[in-house]
């Protein structure tokens, strides 16, 4: 039983690091929207770091193919100046394109989105608010988890020996 939970402990630790790559799940703020010969959809993760850590990010899809596709952030507050990158093709497809930016503090964020391709130039504006990923790190979920672990632990004990001593005793 000690040996089972030790695996359990062992195969949970040795798994932080692909847990930690994640930050939490896309989420559409635009739909289908048509901009000029175009028809956009925009998902986005804004997340805040304080380490300048790019972790703003945005998947542009452009339906017809668009080369240049630039993504620019503004915050609302105006605490921090305006940010724009390019947004680079996902797998070379002019379809799919994504961008990450920099967010630096938590507030509302508006969105800018210029296509810039063989039909034409387009443009498409929204939203977002940008939060610090406010799950726990990995090791303290480990921590958490721990309690309970060494409780199931000391009941299965418990449950056994209870078990063993009523087969001694005929019940």
């Amino acid at each position: 039983m000690f040996q089972k939970i030790v695996l359990v402990l062992f195969v949970c630790t040795s798994c932080l690091r692909d847990v930690q790559a994640h930050s939490g799940p896309p989420f559409p703020i635009v739909t289908d929207q048509v901009a000029g010969a175009y028809k956009v959809t925009v998902w986005t993760d804004p997340d805040v770091t304080d380490d300048q850590t790019q972790a703003g990010r945005f998947w542009v899809t452009v339906t017809p193919a668009a080369p240049s596709v630039t993504v620019a952030i503004r915050p609302y507050d105006g605490k921090t100046p305006d940010r724009s990158a390019a947004a680079g093709p996902v797998n070379g497809d002019n379809q799919r394109h994504y961008a990450a930016l920099l967010m630096d503090h938590e507030g509302r964020y508006g969105v800018h989105v210029a296509i810039d391709g063989p039909s034409g130039k387009a443009a498409v504006d929204a939203y977002t608010d940008a939060t610090y990923d406010l799950r726990p790190r990995p090791i303290l979920t480990v921590v958490f988890v721990l309690p309970f672990l060494l409780i199931g632990f000391v009941w299965g004990k418990l449950l056994l020996k209870r078990r063993s001593l009523s087969s001694r005793t005929g019940n």
